[in-house]
């Protein structure tokens, strides 16, 4: 995940994204094409203690040098969305550990990312919560975002149009759905 959302360059081969050939990007050729491009939504949801909820969302879109009045904007939709507007004042440890995955989903998406990378999306909820995250990527991917998620859960990759199963780092399996 590291590899496919930039964080991280490749030891060996080649990696394409929207045909461009990344593998050998320095950090910042990655930093800045990962703006906007690729969202994230963490496994421990990685929302920043000191920072409530309408300034982790909009978190993004200051690195992306998006104006005021847009990015209000913006985060409104992506709280709205999520249905965590009644919570925008509201710091992480005060939230639900379902209000602050919609709270990482709502950060992943207010840049309308064409890729969000889900590692383990629904692992630190419980079922209710954790169908309601999984209808919310589908709902995303529905509408054009294409989802790559890593998960464990036979349940949840249910929800994925093409299953790729791998072993000690290889695949064992690929279904299309």
């Amino acid at each position: 995940m590291n590899i496919l959302g930039l964080l991280d360059n490749p030891t060996g081969g080649v990696y394409e994204l929207n045909g461009t050939d990344v593998s050998k990007f320095t950090e910042s050729q990655r930093t800045n094409l990962r703006k906007g491009v690729i969202g994230f939504v963490f496994q421990s949801f990685n929302l920043i203690d000191e920072l409530n909820v309408f300034e982790n969302i909009e978190l993004p879109l200051l690195y992306m040098g998006i104006p005021a009045a847009e990015r209000k904007r913006r985060v409104e939709e992506a709280m709205n969305r999520m249905a965590i507007s009644h919570r925008v004042k509201h710091f992480p440890q005060q939230l639900s550990g379902g209000q602050q995955q919609r709270v990482a989903i709502a950060r992943a998406v207010v840049a309308n990312p064409k890729l969000i990378l889900a590692d383990e999306p629904t692992g630190n909820l419980d079922s209710k919560n954790g169908k309601e995250v999984m209808e919310l990527l589908s709902e995303l991917n529905k509408e054009g975002t294409t989802i790559v998620m890593v998960t464990h859960s036979q349940h949840d990759s249910g929800y994925a149009g093409r299953t790729i199963n791998l072993f000690d780092g290889q695949v064992v399996n690929e279904v299309k759905i």
